[in-house]
């Protein structure tokens, strides 16, 4: 018997973020420095704790990376700018613009560390020709409530980028370029981490457009007329970037399994649900609740707890003009379709400590989450239609907060069963 769930499940979700931390996961993938002339860009929530972790290992370095407010780390060589996440600003604009004539300056027999994570696409900003920094201010908005899953959200970033998909490593040729990456994409593609800054796409603009058409994502009329422009993508086998090795050295997969490790010696029996889930956060969610609520009718008096574990990356349909995110709104819809079943409590939470565009991590799911609401005047499904979790939830004390988690493989699940 768990006596604290809420206290386990943030064990788990804290055990989950530690092993993707940088200061601990990147030292293996790091090569001796090279002689010569080293440059280190990057982008990402995550890619200003990599540098710090480079540093540790390298010394001071020449660089420039490009992070979220506030997730900034104290460097000794690397330049840290803090740019806006997930919609563009100004100074995103310019950090990019800047680290590109850094590379632009790279010749062959030097040396080019990459450090990519999630938020790069957002944070790595040098429109194409057409497009202003407002027109993709707004395209990023409307991508973000559209409902489109992040790889299809990326294929109309990569086409409407002169630095997305293999154009920083391109910028860099002839140079010999290494690109350390956290995933926190389904399926750990490298062309999607970030955009795929440093890889090969062979998407199109058509692609592109109809994304746009099939999730009905409403655009400046500059947008469709640069789409239907060449545009700069690299394809895969491109000569620039026959000189690149992209590599994944942390990713959802190693997170879920120290979480699962946690739970075992605990005495959980452990159900994973996978590291690539997708779909609507509400759907998942009442999917997830009938799992629980069946294994919960199959339980008997001393059998041991059972958790349902998972990763991904959900999204919401933005149809309310509430506060939430995917993480948020899955626990409101679980906490509904549940019903105050006894003994279930779930935690989901992104890794990186913001869920959507809010500063805050996720929530906690308790028996008691809908009568604690009732008591206080709150109406859950008014709250879940409005897509307004991140308000419910911090009405009721059911919010996780971390801070900066200087890291991120995507989101995190769990959903605890008691007899």
């Amino acid at each position: 018997m768990i006596n604290d769930p809420d206290r386990f499940l943030r064990q788990l979700f804290d055990r989950a973020v530690e092993v993707a931390d940088p200061m601990r996961s990147l030292k293996a993938f790091l090569p001796p420095k090279p002689e010569g002339r080293v440059i280190v860009v990057g982008a990402g929530k995550a890619s200003a704790r990599m540098a710090e972790a480079v540093e540790a290992e390298w010394g001071p370095c020449e660089g420039l990376v490009i992070t979220r407010y506030g997730y900034a780390r104290p460097c000794r060589g690397i330049e840290i700018v803090e740019a806006a996440h997930p919609v563009p600003d100004e100074a995103g604009l310019v950090a990019t613009r800047r680290m590109l004539d850094l590379l632009a300056a790279a010749k062959e027999g030097d040396f080019v560390l990459a450090l990519i994570s999630g938020g790069a696409s957002a944070l790595l900003v040098q429109p194409v020709e057409g497009v202003s920094l407002a027109d993709k201010q707004a395209v990023n908005a409307a991508l973000l409530a559209s409902g489109a899953p992040i790889d299809r959200m990326n294929t109309v970033r990569k086409h409407l980028s002169r630095v997305k998909g293999g154009q920083l490593a391109a910028a860099a040729y002839p140079a010999r370029m290494l690109a350390l990456m956290i995933s926190d994409v389904p399926g750990d593609d490298p062309a999607f981490i970030g955009s795929g800054p440093t890889v090969g796409d062979a998407s199109t603009r058509e692609e592109a457009l109809d994304v746009l058409s099939r999730w009905k994502v409403e655009v400046p009329e500059s947008v469709r007329a640069a789409l239907r422009r060449p545009g700069g993508v690299v394809p895969p086998g491109d000569p620039r970037l026959s000189r690149v090795e992209n590599i994944i050295y942390a990713a959802p997969r190693q997170s879920l399994n120290a979480a699962t490790a946690l739970a075992g010696q605990a005495g959980c029996a452990v159900h994973m649900l996978g590291d690539s889930l997708e779909g609507e956060a509400r759907e998942v969610a009442a999917a997830q609740a009938e799992q629980a609520l069946a294994i919960k009718a199959g339980m008997k008096p001393g059998d041991p707890p059972a958790l349902l574990l998972s990763g991904g990356e959900l999204t919401v349909t933005r149809r309310g003009k509430g506060v939430g995110g995917p993480n948020a709104e899955f626990c409101l819809a679980l906490a509904l379709a549940l019903n105050g079943a006894k003994a279930i409590h779930a935690i989901a939470c992104d890794t990186d400590g913001v869920d959507g565009a809010a500063e805050v991590a996720g929530a906690i799911v308790r028996p008691d989450t809908l009568a604690r609401a009732q008591s206080l005047g709150l109406d859950p499904e008014k709250a879940l239609a409005e897509n307004d979790a991140h308000s419910f939830f911090g009405a009721i004390d059911g919010q996780v907060v971390t801070g900066p988690t200087l890291t991120n493989v995507n989101d995190f699940r769990a959903v605890l069963i008691q007899a």
